[in-house]
């Protein structure tokens, strides 16, 4: 592309200062140095973990910062070292990395990665070593990634290329919350055949979570919400039943058990919130019930009675539904061109970027699951 080698001036919604709307800036990013791709955005979807950066965790080191973690896009330039991409490749940038030479990539047990920002940066969740500029002033990256920008660079173990047919517009989806929802159940809960399963929260990735339970073949999957307006679109993906907690005087856990003989065998807290991950815990049987925490949080402690575990519960957690992130990627889009994973259903908006700040007010009051915003023409 004529672009390559050059400043690339465009368009970023920049979060200034926490608590505070993005801004449409005109922003200048650089060519991508050794190791690194330039993609430019086609579609990003708003995640709650933009949100909880911007409104909750509000770190002193996160801003200002170019948003979004959720994207797809074409790659417009390599830097030097950079031989598994070209120009015109489809591509997703990954929040995780996978450099396939550290001792965890090299591990089957997890899908952490040394390389990645997350090693080092994880409580500001924006690195400084961007490649974004404004009005004479740093942007940060957030969580190695920056989809809420018309260009990104990203380090090469950070990219995972995609069949060519895959739609930019669905599959940036993948990017996080289906991915993370759907794997949570599959690979770290590894949910059985004919197995009980409740679902706490019932955003993208919960709901991703209900369609990993059917998929890996659970007979009864419970979706917990307190939005009953969550109930039919849980059905879509497999619910068999819809509990709101606030329809019962006693503690969810218990009408859980009540309704399962003694507890679920697998549940799943997407919501990030640490009285709801005790709720999951307390919601599974004895003896071998399992519970994943996958809502993204770390402002609090959690806490349990240790005769919970005891008793033999196991309690763990899932980082982007344990996926081994280039790897992971392609296969759910493979899924989804074969029609065996589910992604348009989750789209209920589609907007602009410029409309960024009406689709976190959107995703803020609960009225949407996913919004995707155009970005750039492909």
């Amino acid at each position: 592309m004529a672009t390559a080698g050059k400043v690339i001036k465009c368009k970023a919604a920049v979060a200034w200062e926490p608590n505070k709307p993005l801004v449409m800036e005109e922003i200048e990013v650089a060519p991508p140095k050794a190791n690194e791709v330039r993609i430019k955005i086609v579609a990003t979807a708003v995640c709650h973990t933009d949100l909880y950066h911007l409104f909750e965790s509000m770190h002193k080191d996160g801003f200002p910062a170019v948003l979004g973690h959720e994207g797809a896009g074409i790659v417009e330039s390599v830097g030097p070292g950079v031989t598994e991409f070209k120009t015109g490749d489809k591509v997703i940038p990954l929040f995780i990395s996978q450099c396939r030479e550290c001792r965890f990539c090299k591990s089957p047990k997890t899908n952490q990665c040394e390389k990645g920002w997350a090693a080092r940066h994880y409580d500001a969740m924006s690195v400084e070593d961007s490649r974004f500029t404004c009005k004479g002033k740093k942007v940060l990256q957030f969580m190695g990634t920056s989809t809420f920008s018309e260009y990104t660079v990203v380090n090469q173990v950070a990219v995972a290329k995609i069949d060519p047919a895959a739609p930019l517009d669905k599959v940036c989806l993948l990017g996080c919350a289906i991915s993370t929802g759907y794997g949570a159940a599959v690979n770290t809960a590894k949910v059985e055949p004919d197995s009980t399963c409740a679902v706490f929260g019932l955003g993208a990735v919960g709901l991703a979570a209900v369609m990993g339970c059917k998929a890996a073949g659970a007979k009864r999957i419970i979706a917990v919400d307190i939005n009953p307006e969550k109930a039919e679109k849980a059905k879509v993906f497999g619910a068999t039943d819809f509990v709101n907690p606030k329809d019962h005087s006693k503690p969810i856990s218990q009408v859980l058990s009540e309704m399962t003989d003694g507890g679920v065998d697998f549940s799943l807290e997407c919501v990030g919130n640490v009285g709801v991950m005790r709720n999951a815990l307390e919601s599974c049987v004895k003896g071998w019930g399992v519970s994943v925490v996958v809502g993204w949080t770390d402002l609090y402690d959690f806490a349990a009675r240790p005769i919970q575990l005891i008793a033999g519960r196991t309690w763990k957690g899932s980082l982007f539904g344990g996926f081994k992130s280039k790897d992971g990627v392609p296969q759910m889009v493979k899924g989804y061109l074969d029609k065996k994973v589910k992604l348009d259903e989750f789209i209920t908006h589609n907007m602009t970027l410029a409309q960024v700040n009406d689709a976190i007010e959107l995703m803020k009051q609960g009225k949407c699951i996913r919004t995707v915003l155009s970005v750039s023409p492909q």
